[in-house]
């Protein structure tokens, strides 16, 4: 499976994302009305206040704060560099992502999990909103689907069945993929961001899923997983 796809051509990501204000409190009156209104089948018994600090689920009323990527590198053994931007500032983040991918190939495949559903178009969203050009890669405008160079290694695990939402923790559990052990999980990302103030916190359980996610595409294509000592961390 996958064994079409040079992996050396292909890039892993990560977005982590929050609600654009600490609380409801601070959202502005007339989003707070939008609010109400998108979420109003979602939230069931909750108020509209209770149910903000999901907001940063959709990309109207959250921001990305970190993403993180991952390349597979050539060697002795196949071995992976991984790179983060992290910001407060999400313009930021978006621009010097987007210098990233204009600095590559424009076929240039890029994973992820879930990504079709929630990365790729959160990224063009809020790229949109932050008057950042949206770069070749993930551009789908004009485009045939197979021209399309995305790969989520949640849609491969259907095979073309319409079950639920698979995770990632699920998958790498089943495919024996060894993770960390960590004290955070995407449902505390808000929190750990607009309470506790760690960023780098964050930005590391971010890699740790490109990680995951680049381990996972070995298990598909049934090799080896990538040792320990050559996954690099880029400062």
């Amino acid at each position: 499976m996958l064994e079409q796809y040079d992996l050396h051509n292909l890039l892993v990501i990560d977005i982590e994302t929050v609600p654009q204000y600490a609380s409801f409190d601070e959202v502005p009156d007339h989003f707070k009305k939008l609010w109400d209104l998108k979420t109003q089948y979602q939230r069931k018994e909750e108020t509209a206040e209770e149910f903000y600090e999901r907001a940063g689920i959709w990309a109207e009323f959250g921001k990305i704060i970190c993403i993180s990527a991952g390349i597979f590198i050539n060697g002795k053994e196949t071995g992976l560099r991984v790179k983060s931007f992290a910001a407060h500032d999400e313009k930021e983040v978006l621009e010097k992502f987007s210098a990233l991918l204009n600095s590559q190939p424009p076929s240039l495949i890029l994973c992820a999990h879930n990504g079709k559903e929630f990365d790729f178009p959160y990224l063009c969203r809020r790229m949109l909103v932050n008057g950042v050009k949206i770069p070749t890669q993930l551009e789908l405008s004009g485009k045939k689907p197979w021209e399309i160079n995305h790969l989520d290694t949640m849609e491969l695990w259907k095979f073309g069945d319409y079950k639920n939402y698979t995770s990632l923790n699920l998958l790498t559990a089943i495919f024996n993929i060894p993770t960390p052990k960590d004290d955070i999980d995407g449902s505390m990302v808000g929190h750990v961001y607009w309470v506790e103030n760690q960023l780098d916190r964050i930005s590391t359980y971010c890699q740790k899923d490109v990680i995951a996610t680049a381990q996972l595409l070995r298990r598909y294509r049934c090799e080896e997983l990538i040792a320990d000592n050559c996954i690099t961390i880029v400062e």
